[in-house]
């Protein structure tokens, strides 16, 4: 049966790791969020943006964007919240999240995570934000949440997400940029995507 999916763009917390907006930072010419964007929006019926400021800072995509609806709850497992409880409203079957700050994404994550729960993997990383999580857990992450629950790898273990392995060869799709030197990495990545 056909999944009305909607998909998810975490981007929390600005990266003060890297000293400005990383998601603003270019790759290959591109934006790392518009990158994001391009990946990602062919597999899923609507996307949104989850982050807190308010969307002036997002206003140029287009995209709507969504408030954390957990009041305290400071990690991204806030997104996964919020993207569940839009979908709810919205009549969606499931929400896809992604991280973002990962400029590669596979075509084909919606198709290899459904129907889930589901999250990917690449080499001996397990990437828990990158996730497929259908509506029946909302009630479920609700209380989790209640009852304390607050990193992804925890809710993901309780909800027994599947991981599914891409490749990390040549390059690995979810490399997510926190240091200038994954931005080199994924300038280098993107001069041989060319």
């Amino acid at each position: 049966p056909y999944m009305r999916l909607l998909g998810v763009i975490v981007a929390g917390g600005r990266a003060s790791r890297m000293g400005f907006d990383k998601i603003f930072a270019t790759v290959g010419g591109k934006t790392i969020l518009e990158r994001t964007i391009a990946a990602l929006a062919p597999q899923v019926d609507l996307l949104v943006i989850n982050a807190n400021e308010g969307g002036t800072r997002f206003a140029a995509t287009g995209l709507a964007v969504i408030a954390d609806e957990a009041p305290g709850l400071a990690t991204p497992l806030a997104g996964i919240h919020a993207g569940l409880r839009h979908a709810s409203a919205h009549g969606f079957d499931a929400v896809l999240t992604v991280p973002a700050d990962c400029p590669f994404l596979p075509a084909d994550l919606a198709k290899r995570l459904a129907p889930g729960p589901a999250i990917a993997a690449s080499g001996s990383e397990t990437h828990f934000l990158t996730g497929l999580w259908p509506m029946g857990l909302l009630g479920s992450l609700e209380a989790a949440i209640a009852g304390g629950l607050s990193r992804v790898k925890d809710w993901a273990a309780r909800c027994q997400a599947r991981p599914v392995p891409w490749p990390s060869l040549p390059f690995d799709p979810f490399l997510n940029l926190n240091t200038p030197g994954d931005l080199a990495e994924a300038e280098r990545i993107a001069r041989r995507e060319d």
